[in-house]
């Protein structure tokens, strides 16, 4: 069961990143090793959609953790939403350097599927600090 698992997790990176020309759909980072393949809707949550290319996006590791906490989502214009727990941290140097930027920042659309919106939704209602 975990080696099925493991080889769905491939199928599903290699899906993601290939939708996204394996760049971060926020930073623009081309590195594939520093690049995850995130569950807009969580694996736990929806088996049914956990290969789902529309329910995956090309993030940077830092910024896949800030999403998967709910640090950040993107909105249903496919613009990047900061929560106001990680605005609080807007007088550390991190924030000023490597975050800012990217508040309302429209993401890098994929080659083919876009995220789905229900999808989004979810995240938003769900999962996103606000």
């Amino acid at each position: 069961r975990e080696v099925k698992t493991r080889v769905n997790q491939d199928y599903f990176r290699t899906l993601v990143l290939s939708n996204y020309s394996s760049i971060c759909t926020i930073t623009g980072i081309k590195i594939p090793e520093l690049l995850i393949a995130s569950h807009i809707k969580p694996w736990s949550k929806d088996e049914k959609n956990r290969l789902n290319p529309s329910n995956g996006i090309c993030l940077s590791a830092t910024l896949d953790k800030a999403f998967d906490k709910g640090l950040i989502t993107i909105d249903n214009s496919y613009k990047v939403i900061f929560s106001p727990k990680l605005k609080s941290h807007s007088k550390e140097q991190f924030y000023e350097d490597e975050l800012r930027k990217y508040e309302n920042k429209q993401i890098i659309l994929p080659f083919k599927f876009l995220p789905n919106i229900d999808f989004l939704t979810y995240h938003y209602d769900v999962i996103f600090q606000s």
